[in-house]
């Protein structure tokens, strides 16, 4: 589905990350993980297209898009929700979940679909999304997402402000996501309850990729176990 080779990517010509590779394959799902600073949130924005490589290339589907549009990517079936999530917090829970099947008009089955994996949205539809509380925020933006029927759906710190409940609440939703078979990718400090989603694991330090594994391999590392597990 995703095959990364030799990315390297950066701001004002200082390159942050460093010669990424990693692939996803069609309906698994794969973490990176990494300290605060390493380098996901840049890997994952010139993944979508929303940062542009200095080297390196992207393919999706068995297509070349390194240089692609973030619009032609999400039409082509990508869908990524930042950290901050960017919602817009005037409009309700429908009118976000609308906007994101644009171009299209959305049909009840998606709709239904957002409604039955987190059901407190279904509650609150006409409520305006600068109101809720983290976790719902969260609820929304992945709903959001989903809106637009993606084959990739990847996600950068889903677990970002919220309280240690509502972030396994939110991997919850994504195992049965994982479950009804999307391919997601993750970046994650919280690498735990990264790792017990994920099939296979990349390790992100100092922009550059440092250990790769299936889950249970990096949850076994001793490096992993002691940087990242609390374990020494």
């Amino acid at each position: 589905m995703l095959d990364v080779r030799g990315l390297s990517v950066g701001y004002a010509g200082n390159d942050v990350v460093h010669g990424a590779s990693f692939e996803v394959r069609t309906g698994e799902a794969v973490a990176i993980i990494g300290s605060n600073g390493a380098g996901k949130t840049t890997l994952l924005r010139s993944v979508c297209g929303l940062l542009a490589p200095t080297e390196g290339a992207v393919t999706f589907d068995g297509g070349e898009v390194t240089g692609t549009t973030t619009a032609e990517l999400a039409r082509a079936g990508m869908a990524y929700v930042p950290a901050e999530r960017h919602l817009f917090p005037g409009m309700t829970v429908v009118e976000n979940l609308t906007l994101g099947a644009y171009p299209g008009r959305p049909e009840q089955q998606q709709l239904d679909f957002v409604y039955e994996l987190f059901p407190r949205l279904k509650e609150r539809t006409a409520q305006t999304a600068g109101t809720m509380s983290g976790g719902e925020q969260q609820m929304l933006a992945v709903g959001r997402a989903l809106m637009g029927q993606p084959r990739l759906l990847m996600l950068d710190e889903p677990t970002t402000g919220l309280a240690p409940k509502l972030a396994a609440d939110a991997y919850r939703a994504l195992k049965v996501l994982k479950e009804q078979g999307m391919t997601i990718l993750v970046a994650e400090q919280q690498v735990p309850l990264a790792l017990d989603l994920a099939d296979r694991g990349y390790v992100l330090e100092d922009g550059r990729m440092e250990l790769s594994g299936t889950s249970e391999e990096l949850a076994g590392n001793d490096e992993v176990r002691r940087a990242y597990l609390g374990i020494a």
